[in-house]
């Protein structure tokens, strides 16, 4: 009963529009009365200040501080540069800059929104000058960024290694080999288009104007390695690493002259209000976490679903549909929040690895950055670039044929996601 009126509760402020964050408060409130624990409503804030202040999310802000100073250094235009170089003589030639470019940036966001704020202004300007319509160009920006979560250092990895107590630098590892899957599905999907649309073209780079832009491009790329050098080595935790990698980048912005106070301070305010977000949900989602281990919810699901479901895979096919269908209408770190802990028991009872599970749930989840209603980058981009909304989903709609498959692969094949950190770091 509490579970029932607890996420109808949730589910209807949604509905109506609320913010989340202030839609899991109220939830967990109400959830919390109706189980009798009125008077424990102190649980609440304890609950938050206990889970913002684990140490594995620390690395949250760095992260964050990380790409944004990246962006306030102007390191994106580098990137992209460097990107027309290598691959803008391909057919659909700046859609396929337009990925390799994400795969590059991803590394230093950790994030696909801020992959789509950083790089899609100058990516969809480099298109439309070029020729290409202001709708293809944002579709392929926003399902390029899906690569972002997946690339070191991954905010959302992060968020799951914290909730599925795994290691932060197996995740990070566990993500390259997905990643990298799906920045060569969608160019392989871009080449495909090519054959059946007139795309601009343009000539190959000379290998001078190559080495010229790899080098201006080269030193934004150090940041990533820094961080992962650092958490594989020993040498510092993931906490630590990121703030090795913002003096990095302050150190840069130094060197390339390029970074201002009112852009370092713009950073400073951005990294405030997304982790003070973060670090929100995160709390309210505690209290509700404990709510549901006191009410014994996740162990009765554990108990009762293996009587329905009979095999891991058909476990894995039921859940991501299910998570298709929420990220419709919710974010992918709240849903994160709320379904990891009731999950956990059910994947650990179909033997399923934890940080596969990790993988095919954020494959899951990012798919909503693309879809209607919510898609949070079909709403950045249109108004970067303008271009009426429904013209910008019937273009993404085609792109979703090469990620259902890689999703599909990704579910079918746990070692994509796991040979390279049982290659570092030793099965688990």
């Amino acid at each position: 009963m509490t579970a029932v009126a607890l996420f109808s509760a949730f589910l209807g402020l949604i509905i109506l529009k609320t913010p989340v964050i202030i839609a899991i408060g109220v939830a967990v409130i109400g959830a919390l009365a109706l189980a009798g624990f009125g008077e424990m409503l102190w649980i609440v804030p304890m609950k938050a200040l206990e889970a913002a202040s684990n140490a594995s999310l620390l690395a949250i802000p760095f992260f964050v501080l990380a790409g944004n100073l990246m962006n306030a250094i102007g390191v994106t235009e580098r990137i992209f540069n460097l990107a027309n170089a290598l691959v803008g003589h391909f057919r659909a030639g700046l859609a396929q800059v337009n990925v390799l470019a994400s795969v590059m940036l991803a590394g230093g966001t950790g994030a696909a929104t801020a992959d789509i704020a950083g790089l899609g202004a100058v990516e969809i300007r480099a298109m439309r000058e070029k020729g290409y319509t202001a709708s293809f160009a944002s579709a392929i920006t926003v399902v390029s960024a899906i690569v972002a979560p997946f690339i070191p250092p991954s905010i959302p990895l992060v968020v799951y290694a914290f909730l599925a107590n795994v290691s932060v630098a197996r995740m990070f590892l566990a993500g390259i080999g997905p990643g990298l899957l799906v920045a060569l599905s969608l160019m392989i999907f871009n080449r495909f288009l090519a054959t059946r649309r007139e795309f601009p073209t343009q000539e190959r780079a000379p290998l001078k104007e190559i080495w010229r832009h790899t080098l201006a491009g080269a030193a934004a790329l150090i940041a990533p390695a820094i961080i992962m050098g650092g958490i594989l080595s020993g040498i510092a935790t993931a906490s630590e690493a990121g703030v090795l990698a913002c003096v990095y980048v302050l150190f840069l912005g130094a060197i390339l002259r390029t970074l201002t106070w009112q852009a370092l301070f713009k950073a400073l305010t951005e990294t405030v209000l997304i982790t003070s977000m973060i670090m929100l949900i995160i709390g309210f989602a505690a209290s509700m976490g404990w709510l549901m281990a006191i009410e014994q919810i996740p162990q009765d699901m554990a108990r009762a679903i293996p009587g329905l479901i009979d095999t891991p895979m058909l476990f894995l096919v039921v859940v991501m549909v299910f998570l298709l269908m929420l990220g419709l209408f919710i974010d992918g770190v709240t849903i994160k929040l709320l379904l990891v802990p009731i999950l956990l028991p059910l994947v650990d009872a179909y033997g399923i690895d934890r940080v596969h599970f990790g993988i095919v749930l954020q494959m899951s989840l990012i798919l909503g950055l693309a879809t209607p209603p919510l898609g949070l980058g079909l709403f950045i981009v249109a108004r970067i670039s303008k271009a009426p909304f429904e013209e910008i989903v019937a273009a993404v709609l085609p792109y979703f044929i090469p990620l259902l498959i890689v999703l599909a692969i990704l579910a079918t094949t746990p070692a994509i996601s796991l040979w390279i950190p049982n290659f570092f770091m030793g099965p688990a």
